[in-house]
């Protein structure tokens, strides 16, 4: 059963607080003691230990200083920042439909210096063609049951794609070899968008990555998943949005990407995969 992205929240204040409580017995506080080192009432460190209050920035700042842990406290106040975002359920998400979840990564996609994209499943959204997108958009809107607005969401998806072309970004995408084979689409729609890939391989700002099948798995296939420039993950699941901001997980999948791109192929090698997946589609 999907987890809600309520008690996802609370999960996360939950756990939050449970390492909270750490920081104070490794420190060999008690609760009383902590409350006269930060200034506060007995009460209010109470009701953070029980995860009834979240604590504000400021308050995890002080509870870590206390503790002798200032090195905690950036980690912790992303894992609070995140509570409320961490988990989002796609229904919630879609539920008017798909074209305002692709404007709403507008104001991100266009700050963002460095996209790191791995896609195990599908090509990635920013190299998409209209008849692919409108081809996988269609399948997410029939699965998920939400209301059809493809043309429109396909719209906004692509016009998001500026990015690509404008502006300083640039772009280390992998991407698994069986990605060039699932079949979205008819043949026409796949071989167009397997010739944009080729195409989007000659910006001097892109790097295409393939890895192909007969890698050794170093690191297993993941979820797809966008890293944008060191400060937040985006992960895609079957029934979620999940987003990643605390550094130490951040600095896991930005790992994690690196050990995939050390298994891929460039240049010739992969638009050789590229082109031999067109051919089986003549």
């Amino acid at each position: 059963m999907p987890i809600s992205p309520s008690s996802s929240a609370q999960a996360a204040r939950a756990a939050l607080a449970d390492r909270l409580g750490e920081l104070m017995r490794d420190a060999g506080l008690k609760g009383g003691e902590l409350s006269a080192l930060c200034g506060w009432h007995p009460a209010k460190t109470s009701r953070i230990l029980n995860a009834k209050t979240p604590p504000s920035d400021s308050d995890i700042r002080a509870w870590c200083q206390a503790c002798g842990a200032d090195d905690q406290a950036a980690d912790l106040i992303a894992s609070n920042r995140a509570a409320d975002s961490l988990y989002v359920e796609w229904r919630r998400l879609q539920r008017t439909g798909l074209r305002r979840v692709q404007e709403s990564y507008v104001p991100l996609y266009e700050r963002t210096r460095l996209f790191r994209v791995y896609c195990s499943n599908v090509i990635p959204g920013l190299l998409q063609t209209e008849a692919y997108a409108t081809a996988l958009l269609t399948n997410i809107t029939r699965f998920h049951r939400t209301p059809n607005d493809v043309a429109k969401a396909v719209a906004a998806r692509l016009a998001r794609s500026h990015v690509v072309r404008e502006g300083d970004h640039r772009f280390a995408v992998l991407v698994e070899e069986s990605v060039l084979r699932y079949r979205i689409g008819d043949a026409e729609a796949m071989t167009g968008q397997l010739d944009h890939l080729l195409a989007l391989m000659s910006l001097p700002r892109m790097s295409l990555g393939v890895i192909p099948f007969r890698a050794g798995r170093d690191m297993w296939t993941l979820e797809a998943f966008n890293v944008f420039d060191d400060e937040r993950v985006s992960v895609e699941l079957l029934t979620a949005a999940v987003t990643v901001t605390v550094p130490s997980e951040v600095a896991q999948y930005v790992r994690a990407w690196a050990e995939l791109a050390s298994q891929a192929v460039y240049g010739a090698a992969a638009r050789s995969l590229i082109t031999a997946a067109i051919d089986t589609l003549g």
